[in-house]
């Protein structure tokens, strides 16, 4: 097994165990604010262009009314993304990579990330850039794909935890893809 498979599984083990009080605690408030399921799927493309339901805390009111409030909280603090731990255990995903792309994008960047595994975080995330137009940010993801090794994922995600602390910029746009 590839280092980085070994990195990724062992990783998003523990960090499910030890987040999982946390885990529970953001379950419990979903359900309890807004009526609907407590986990969104989305479908993405991952390594190979195997599509996959990409797994995130809903944070849209049902019939897409905007963000409830303990939604605008989790999308702060990137705490929507944590379902993603169980896409890294599956397989799907790794901790570090490009964002995987959705199933119908088709254009040169979309594609090169094919070539890897999607990430939780990556390049663009930790960079305090998020705010850059996709285009900017589909460079950065190539410049992973390209020249991706174990020590720079180690970096990106010892960058990861304070960038979800500081939370997103007030004058950035939440992302929602």
């Amino acid at each position: 097994m590839p280092a980085k498979r070994v990195v990724d599984l062992a990783g998003s083990l523990i960090l499910l165990l030890l987040l999982s009080p946390l885990l529970l605690a953001v379950a419990a408030a979903v359900a309890a604010t807004s009526p609907g399921g407590i986990l969104a799927r989305q479908a993405r493309t991952g390594l190979g262009g195997v599509t996959f339901a990409m797994l995130t805390f809903r944070t849209q009111r049902e019939a897409d009314f905007g963000p409830t409030p303990v939604g605008r909280l989790l999308r702060h603090f990137f705490l929507d993304d944590l379902p993603q731990l169980i896409n890294v255990v599956r397989g799907e995903m790794s901790l570090v990579g490009p964002r995987p792309p959705g199933p119908d994008d088709s254009d040169h960047a979309d594609r090169a990330r094919l070539g890897v595994r999607p990430g939780i975080t990556g390049l663009w995330q930790i960079s305090d850039r998020s705010d850059l137009p996709w285009e900017e940010m589909a460079v950065l993801d190539l410049h992973y794909v390209e020249q991706h090794w174990l020590g720079l994922d180690l970096l990106i995600l010892a960058r990861t935890l304070p960038t979800a602390l500081a939370g997103r910029r007030a004058d950035r746009p939440v992302r929602l893809a």
